[in-house]
């Protein structure tokens, strides 16, 4: 009987063990998407690259997205649907986002601001 009870703690400890571990290694899935900007609801930035005109990149659902070149100015983020944040001078901003359906322009810079990364919460 007494090995039996082992056992028994024994398939227990190991299913708590097993369901800790997957529970503590699981992390947030980071899905957001590149697509076309046919849509308000997505988000919209409005993007100067040196040397040419401007152009507007539309991204949607939550994540994070580098912004591939350093050379790129932005001028206008339009969040449509979203909670957004940018990625600029070392640190998320502004802290408590921006918040859904605003439309965020920088009007002391003309030129827009260098921005390394775009979050969507």
């Amino acid at each position: 009987m007494r090995h039996i009870a082992k056992r028994a703690v024994l398939a227990a400890l190991t299913s708590v063990a097993v369901t800790a571990s997957l529970t503590v290694g699981a992390t947030n899935a980071f899905a957001i998407n590149e697509g076309t900007c046919s849509r308000t609801d997505f988000l919209q930035i409005t993007i100067h690259r040196p040397g040419t005109d401007s152009t507007m990149r539309c991204y949607a659902n939550a994540g994070e997205a580098d912004l591939l070149s350093t050379n790129w100015w932005v001028t206008r983020i339009s969040t449509g649907n979203n909670r957004v944040q940018w990625h600029g001078d070392g640190q998320w901003q502004p802290a408590g986002a921006i918040n859904k359906w605003t439309v965020f322009t920088w009007p002391n810079h003309p030129g827009g601001v260098r921005i390394d990364k775009i979050k969507i919460l």
